[in-house]
């Protein structure tokens, strides 16, 4: 049982699970510092108002015939904070991993040797998939049907 976990524990994937979780507290920490000093400030400027959470107040009334109220302005400060996030994760980690991953693709492309001595390059995951539906498909085909014989 303990060697069990240990190889579990010691998965590649586990560890990397692991570094993802951390770095994904730390950067949430991060942006939440960044839209709530920041962003929500000017946020709450534009609409008059010093939090967004108490920000376009609107009164319903109650079936017992009180009121509640519904802040809008809660809402549309969620929908922001999301897309200040989406945003920020996108122009600081998307974007350039794509592009330091495209240059490195780049330049391993231009620099492979050319000519016979080329190692070929492994065929991804689909290619090997149709391969694999088109063998099964030639085998169909080629195997003959067999019919039962009609019972006496």
């Amino acid at each position: 049982m303990i060697t069990g976990f240990k190889e579990f524990i010691l998965r590649g994937n586990v560890i990397d699970l692991a570094v993802a979780v951390v770095i994904g507290a730390a950067f949430t920490a991060v942006v939440t510092a960044i839209v709530e000093n920041l962003f929500n400030p000017i946020i709450g400027a534009i609409f008059n108002a010093q939090s967004l959470e108490k920000a376009l107040p609107v009164v319903i009334p109650t079936m017992s015939g009180g009121e509640s109220i519904m802040y809008v302005g809660a809402i549309i400060g969620a929908i922001l904070n999301f897309l200040i996030v989406a945003a920020v994760v996108y122009f600081a980690f998307v974007l350039p991993i794509n592009t330091l991953k495209k240059r490195a693709d780049d330049l391993l492309a231009k620099n492979r040797p050319v000519g016979d001595n080329q190692a070929p390059l492994a065929p991804t995951e689909v290619e090997l998939l149709a391969e694999i539906r088109d063998l099964l498909s030639k085998r169909n085909d080629e195997t003959p049907q067999v019919r039962p014989r009609p019972e006496a």
